[in-house]
């Protein structure tokens, strides 16, 4: 597909039906660690707005933790991950709570998502999740979407909910996803740095990553920084989802289409929901390597990948669990659903079909990973 021009990026947004916008914690509070009913109050009326003139809107809101540790008598967020998850369990009700009265104004209803990465690994977790955010969006409600960080550690840590709004953005097939921060847009090095310069159009993200210098996160109250922004920014755009990125004040002129913040171009058209949550969602819990013939056919693009190809299995894994598939040198080639439990790949390596029907039976006669369940990285 042809690179479209920043004013054609930006009036597909202001068209978008459905629209993903993501809220950091910084955004949402005072420098204490309260929440900020004004900053929440504004946001909540842009989105809002799109909701009145018939959009279907979803918001990725972090600032359970940071909305509780206040409350809780603490000065800053906590360090330790069991007083982290107590916090996000007080902080997430205040959290709901505001959103419920600042929807409420406008006669919006919301309703409460705490997933975690486990919800997008099994297919079947995934289509739950999928059904019940349509429904909401059907049904007018605008869904307000949180990791689940009171029993998910390893969440608590994990992007401040910038990727898990990109997948979001696939999982209801979104045509705009807009990320709110602290800066006002993305500049070629932190805006404190002298010579840094305000970047307001990323015609394909992939190959700015490496013109673009950036930190870790730069508040007290959120785990993310640009770095996972960027990262939101290429899943979106290589899953055909333009993306604007800038601060929260602008999110009613970012989803309107105005020439604010920084805005990615797609890069592909969409590929298919359940392919992407393969690319992007699933995290692979083993490997398997491959020879160069495998390798070779695999970077083709249509071929399954046989136990004949296969060298080395690695990982403790179950069929239709997520796996890298990988050449001799250790590059990763492809993400795949296993086809077999891992401890039943290592009897088929190396052996052809008949091979395999003749010494383990017919039910091992099949693809280790199918080829539609494969997606080339």
């Amino acid at each position: 597909m042809s690179t479209p021009s920043q004013a054609e990026v930006r009036r597909s947004i202001a068209a978008a039906g459905t629209i993903v916008v993501k809220v950091g914690s910084s955004s949402l509070t005072q420098p204490s660690g309260h929440l900020d009913p004004a900053k929440l109050d504004a946001l909540a009326a842009a989105l809002a707005q799109v909701r009145l003139m018939g959009g279907r809107v979803v918001l990725v809101s972090s600032g359970a933790i940071a909305a509780g540790f206040g409350p809780l008598g603490f000065d800053s967020r906590p360090a330790d991950v069991a007083t982290q998850q107590a916090t996000a369990a007080v902080g997430q009700g205040l959290l709901m709570a505001r959103y419920e009265t600042a929807f409420g104004r406008f006669g919006i209803r919301v309703g409460q998502i705490l997933i975690t990465a486990e919800d997008t690994i099994r297919a079947t977790q995934y289509r739950n999740v999928q059904r019940t955010l349509d429904r909401l969006l059907d049904l007018g409600v605008v869904p307000i979407i949180n990791e689940n960080d009171s029993l998910a550690s390893n969440e608590i840590r994990f992007g401040d909910n910038d990727r898990l709004s990109a997948l979001i953005a696939n999982l209801v097939r979104a045509e705009a996803l807009v990320l709110l921060t602290d800066v006002d847009a993305l500049y070629t090095a932190p805006p404190s740095q002298p010579g840094s310069r305000r970047v307001e159009y990323v015609p394909n993200v992939i190959d700015a990553l490496g013109d673009i210098t950036v930190s870790g996160s730069g508040s007290k109250v959120g785990t993310g920084g640009m770095v996972t922004k960027l990262e939101a920014a290429r899943v979106a755009a290589v899953s055909g989802i333009p993306t604007v990125l800038t601060c929260a004040s602008n999110a009613g002129p970012a989803m309107m289409g105005d020439p604010v913040g920084t805005v990615f171009a797609p890069v592909k058209a969409r590929g298919s929901s359940r392919r992407l949550w393969i690319g992007f969602a699933a995290e692979p819990r083993g490997t398997i390597m491959v020879d160069a013939g495998a390798a070779a056919a695999i970077r083709g693009g249509r071929a399954s990948l046989l136990a004949a190809g296969a060298l080395e299995v690695h990982g403790n894994f179950s069929a239709g669990d997520p796996v890298w598939v990988d050449s001799e040198d250790g590059a990763h080639l492809a993400r795949g659903l296993a086809g077999f439990d891992s401890e039943e790949i290592p009897q088929m390596l190396g052996r052809n079909t008949a091979q395999l029907k003749r010494f383990l039976g017919p039910e091992y006669a099949h693809p280790l990973v199918h080829r539609d369940n494969l997606v080339l990285v």
